[in-house]
């Protein structure tokens, strides 16, 4: 086959890869699966499968790398399929659970429509209201988005530190994380800045889910605090502040609205650190011109470029510094100073 027409064929099936994938995680595959080799019926009993489509989903995983299979229908996991496993510490199950199910599955069909008529948010045009109101209102889709964010935050965390290697955190005295979930990145941050403290700001439901905090496990728990409000309305004070895949999810003019609460509370020469899929040059393949589409899908949001980051930092008064960046991670940390 011409190396385009496979090209083309191997983003056609893509899907067919990707919702395998996701039956296997949905019925609990990969967590009977055992690193040794174990029978298809073994494996289907406990599961409580049909044994000849169990064993035709098995065979399918099997060839996409996440179970190896021998000749006498036995399979045990590869290091790919560990991570979709529920108690792996770097698990993506939850990454496929969100990405693959179906309420993402049902807004993508709108893509469409979305980019002839110029109206972004399938959600909007799926359920009637946005991705937020959506958490409040399905609690499959809640559980499905919080076990996937805690997962995506420990792979974005590594990202951004990565990016930021070789930038002196200790010179803060306090830094706020804006959004800052449980406090993985932040907690992060502080293991390697000895004498700063930190806050995470949140909504009230996150600062009392006070299990999934990781300021303790993380051996920071004297100087982490959780603050419970809206950025939209108002930040602590800091010296820096963090905004990891923030902007991301809003329009230009709701960006500009955060950005200024930040500069209100923020003192001169504070730095905010903006923390996103930053769209490269146009030759460039990048996962952020992919995810621009899935914003597009989902929110109103979008990823923007260097120079859009740095417009929105004008606009709420701060002075792009540096943008932060290694070639071996997607996501980019915009550094900016209050000007």
């Amino acid at each position: 086959m011409p190396d385009a027409a496979k090209h083309v064929t191997d983003l056609l099936f893509g899907r067919w890869k990707s919702q395998t994938l996701y039956t296997g995680v949905e019925l609990g595959v990969f967590d009977v699966v055992e690193s040794y080799p174990k029978h298809s019926v073994e494996i289907t009993d406990q599961l409580d499968l049909d044994r000849e489509c169990g064993y035709r989903l098995l065979r399918a995983l099997g060839s996409l790398g996440l179970l190896d299979e021998s000749a006498d229908r036995r399979f045990s996991l590869t290091p790919a399929g560990e991570l979709l496993q529920e108690d792996h510490p770097e698990s993506l199950r939850g990454m496929a659970r969100l990405e693959e199910g179906p309420t993402h599955y049902a807004t993508w069909r709108h893509l469409p429509a979305i980019v002839r008529e110029g109206e972004p948010n399938g959600f909007q045009r799926e359920f009637g209201h946005d991705v937020f109101d959506h958490l409040n209102s399905d609690a499959d889709y809640a559980s499905r988005f919080t076990e996937a964010m805690t997962s995506l935050s420990r792979i974005e965390t590594a990202w951004v530190t990565a990016a930021l290697d070789g930038v002196d955190l200790a010179r803060f005295d306090h830094i706020c994380d804006v959004g800052g979930g449980h406090g993985h990145l932040l907690c992060s941050l502080l293991q390697g800045a000895n004498g700063t403290d930190g806050t995470v700001l949140e909504l009230p439901t996150v600062v009392d889910d006070t299990e999934g905090h990781w300021h303790t496990p993380m051996g920071v728990d004297d100087r982490v605090d959780f603050v419970a409000g809206d950025f939209f309305e108002s930040v602590p004070e800091a010296d820096a502040y963090f905004l990891k895949h923030i902007l991301h999810d809003w329009s230009e003019e709701e960006c500009v609205d955060i950005l200024s609460n930040v500069r209100e509370a923020a003192p001169e020469g504070a730095r905010v650190y903006t923390c996103e899929l930053v769209v490269p040059e146009p030759a460039e393949a990048h996962l952020g011109k992919l995810f621009d589409v899935h914003m597009m899908v989902t929110s109103d949001g979008r990823e923007r470029t260097e120079a859009e980051y740095g417009d929105l930092l004008a606009q709420a008064s701060f002075e792009h510094v540096e943008t932060h960046q290694n070639e071996a991670v997607p996501m980019s940390v915009v550094e900016a100073r209050a000007s």
